[in-house]
């Protein structure tokens, strides 16, 4: 099986990840049907693992709503897709990465940190200096926890309009 190679991915770059096929990553609507299976994983797996209060997630129509930058990594440039991740500005110099996920067969191979490196990039590009997330604080969040870590993000206290849950983990970095 071919690896995702190491360093930051270009903007629209191809990644060889699996053996026969590789995914494309480009920036996709948020309300694309494309992600609509994705979403609704995304939906279902904080579902299954969190109470309802605890959930953030929103659909396609509420991330182009409040004008999120998303992307995908897609199984060859029409094919479906296995890997999204965006970002909101909440200020003028400030993000939220938003619904960041990755599906079962896609993981461990590189896909979250090839979506995050282009939300980083992108948001740095869009002029925001700093960036937040919300994510689980359980067992079934901790890969994630494990890839913000890596990609430089720390703990701090709940941002914007979330308040303190036990339910969440709240991080941040500059960029």
């Amino acid at each position: 099986m071919a690896r995702h190679k190491r360093g930051p991915p270009e903007h629209g770059a191809r990644s060889e990840l699996f053996s026969v096929n590789s995914l494309v990553y480009a920036m996709i609507a948020p309300d694309d049907p494309a992600l609509a299976t994705l979403i609704a994983h995304h939906a279902a797996h904080s579902a299954a693992h969190y109470p309802g209060e605890s959930n953030h997630n929103q659909d396609g129509n509420a991330l182009a709503a409040i004008g999120a930058v998303m992307f995908a990594g897609r199984l060859g440039p029409t094919g479906a897709v296995v890997a999204m991740g965006g970002y909101k500005l909440i200020g003028p110099d400030a993000a939220e990465v938003n619904s960041m996920h990755v599906t079962e067969a896609a993981r461990r191979q590189g896909a979250g940190a090839h979506i995050l490196t282009l939300i980083l990039d992108h948001a740095r590009r869009a002029g925001a200096r700093q960036i937040w997330l919300e994510t689980g604080s359980l067992p079934a969040s901790s890969a994630a926890r494990r890839l913000y870590a890596r990609a430089g993000f720390v703990t701090c206290p709940p941002f914007g309009e979330y308040q303190p849950d036990p339910m969440s983990i709240f991080m941040t970095r500059t960029l």
